[in-house]
Formats: structure tokens, sequence, C-alpha cells
């Protein structure tokens, strides 16, 4: 690829990531402009490939993502539980306790991924497709913390009552808003889990990128 192609490629992906960031809300083609640092001329080039491949939809002025990108998205969530899998799965062996990934989706927290333990007498049955509020239980509110301190979040009783949970967020993955936590019947041994749960979302956002 030459270095005329290379830009355009960044300045189209650019302008997908601009559109998908005005969320609900259409966006304009200055207002485009104005994001990626382009022409409104330039961004008019940009849309035709990405109109032709369904990525996002033109109504006169204003631009919003086209339902491709949901193809696109369905292929996201099957990749990741493969990758998280052998992670969660060392996690829940280590800790003794119900390992899981979970994802933002817009407010809400889905869990993708579980792992339990193979060699405790009781663990806690966490069900792949489990939603609840963000900032309830500490999957989700691992999500919202910012860099520095100890780095994970821990909660009884939140999400059920009876069961801790413990979390920390899946950082330096673009575009990707999650955490890797575990859960278990009554307390949970922060000192001793939360570096193990630590170490799980650094090897998965290294396998990640």
């Amino acid at each position: 690829m030459t270095a005329e192609g290379s830009l355009t490629l960044d300045r189209g992906l650019a302008l997908l990531q601009a559109v998908a960031d005005a969320a609900g809300e259409a966006a304009t083609i200055s207002e485009l402009a104005t994001t990626i640092g382009a022409s409104r001329a330039a961004v008019y080039r940009l849309l035709v490939p990405l109109v032709a491949r369904g990525l996002v939809r033109r109504d006169g002025n204003k631009v919003r993502l086209g339902v491709a990108v949901l193809r696109l998205a369905g292929q996201v969530v099957p990749q990741l539980r493969e990758v998280a899998r052998p992670v969660l799965r060392t996690l829940a062996e280590r800790s003794g306790a119900t390992a899981h990934l979970s994802i933002a989706e817009g407010d809400q927290v889905e869990t993708v991924a579980v792992a339990e333990p193979s060699w405790t007498d009781v663990y806690v049955a966490y069900r792949v497709g489990t939603r609840y509020s963000i900032g309830v239980g500490a999957a989700g509110k691992a999500m919202t913390l910012r860099q520095g301190g100890r780095g994970w979040v821990a909660s009884t009783g939140e999400v059920q009552r009876g069961v801790a949970g413990l979390a920390t967020p899946v950082r330096g993955v673009p575009g990707l808003r999650a955490s890797v936590g575990v859960v278990a019947l009554g307390a949970i041994k922060a000192e001793t889990v939360g570096p193990q749960v630590l170490a799980a979302a650094a090897e998965l956002a290294d396998a990640l990128r």
C-alpha cells in the first residue's frame, strides 16, 4: 500500500469512528470534517465506499451508521469469547471462584464468557448473557475505574444475595469496555485474588492487541 493509500484508509477509519461516536445522533458533513481534520469535499469522497458497503448511510447532509456494522459487531463477541476462554479457565482454577468476562452495552453490563473451577465442592453458577446495570456489582464498577490505586473493585450482595464479586478493567484495547472478575459465595480474599484478576485482565489485553 502506498503512503497515500494508507492515509486514505486511516481517514476512512477515522470517519467511521466519528460517525459511531455520534451515538444516536446523526452527524453532519461539517461536523465530521471538523472531527477528522479534513475538508468537506474529502469527507464526501471518503463516504462513497463506506456507503457502498452499508457501513454508513446518508440522509442528505447527515450521516448515520449502516446496518452492515451489525454484521461486523456480531462477529466480535464470539472471537472475544474464544480468546478469553483459556484466560478465564486459569483464573477460575487459581482462585477457586467462577471467573467471567463482561462487556459494557450502553448503561448495561453483559457477561459474555464464564469459567467455573473444577476442584471446589461449591461454586457460583454464572450464566453467559446475564445483564444488569453498570453501576451495580464489581464487574460494571470496574469499567469506571481510573488508572492508579489498587486496580480492582469488590462488592458483596449487589447482584445476588450472598454472592461476592471482585473485578478489574481490561485496559489498552481500543474500543473495548470490559472487565475480568470472579464471583463466589461468601467472602473473597482480595489480597490474594485481586492480583490474580489483575494478571488475567493484563493477559487478556495482550492477547487482544
